[in-house]
Order: structure tokens, then C-alpha cells, then sequence
């Protein structure tokens, strides 16, 4: 993969999460000016912070993640759940906590500091709603074979 890029992308991104306590749903970057303030508890930026941790093994990314674990504690968390916010700025918190956010948030949340050794990265990969999936898992058209 192209690591410099990725890199460059999520320390960009970790510095639009700084900048608001917590990342708008769309900024623009060259007037810094959010344009969609909401956070519906999206995954992606601590998704990529658990990959790049683990092809790289740089602390900054485990950093990133208590940044954004803490600011999802401070900032989210309600007496039943978490919410996302309905504007970064104010922090005002919408009422709802889409299922995504229990399978995938959470889940990468938890891998990025879970022992690497608890988890062999090797023989598994995710799919798009962070499932985990056997790489070596014959599947129905195998079986249907013997």
C-alpha cells in the first residue's frame, strides 16, 4: 500500500478532529470552514488508525486512538449508549446511535489497543461492516464440491 499517502491522510485527519474536539462530517480544507458539522459516530478515521498501527507499529497511531476514544467518552456517551452529534461545535448530541457504531467504532477501538497477539491479522480479514471473515474459509461452493 501507499503508506506515506495514508499517513499523510490520517494525520491530516487527526487534525481536523483536534481542531473541533472531535471530526465534522465535511470540512472544507482550504478555508478550514466545516461545512457538514454533524458526527454520526463514523468509524473510518479510528478504522484507519488500527491498520496503520498494525502494518507500521507506530505509537502515534495508538495516540490517535485514545484521542479519539476519549473525545467519543467526553463528547458521545450518554446514560443509555452514545449519540452522535448534530454539530461538532456545540457538541449537542443527536439522538442516535446508528448499529454501525457497536460493530465497527467500538470494535476497531478495541482492536487497535487489544494485544496483536490476541488476534492473528494474518488469517482474517474484515469486510466493509469490520466482520471479521476466515481467509481460509471454503464456503458453500467449496462444500458443494465433495
Amino acid at each position: 500500500g501507499d503508506f506515506d499517502r495514508a499517513s499523510r491522510l490520517q494525520d491530516s485527519c487527526y487534525e481536523m478532529w483536534v481542531l473541533h474536539g472531535i471530526e465534522p462530517e465535511m470540512l472544507n480544507y482550504r478555508k478550514m470552514k466545516v461545512m457538514v458539522s454533524g458526527y454520526p459516530l463514523r468509524p473510518e478515521i479510528i478504522e484507519s488508525a488500527y491498520y496503520l498501527y498494525h502494518y507500521t507499529s507506530d505509537e502515534k497511531y495508538r495516540r490517535m486512538g485514545r484521542v479519539f476514544f476519549e473525545s467519543l467518552v467526553r463528547y458521545c456517551k450518554t446514560e443509555a449508549g452514545f449519540a452522535g452529534l448534530s454539530d461538532v461545535r456545540s457538541k449537542k448530541q443527536s439522538d442516535s446511535m446508528p448499529s454501525y457504531f457497536l460493530a465497527e467504532t467500538l470494535k476497531y477501538s478495541y482492536l487497535l489497543f487489544a494485544p496483536q497477539e490476541d488476534f492473528d491479522f494474518d488469517k482474517v480479514v474484515f469486510n466493509t461492516e469490520a466482520h471479521p471473515l476466515f481467509k481460509n474459509w471454503p464456503g458453500p461452493a467449496a462444500k458443494s464440491k465433495n
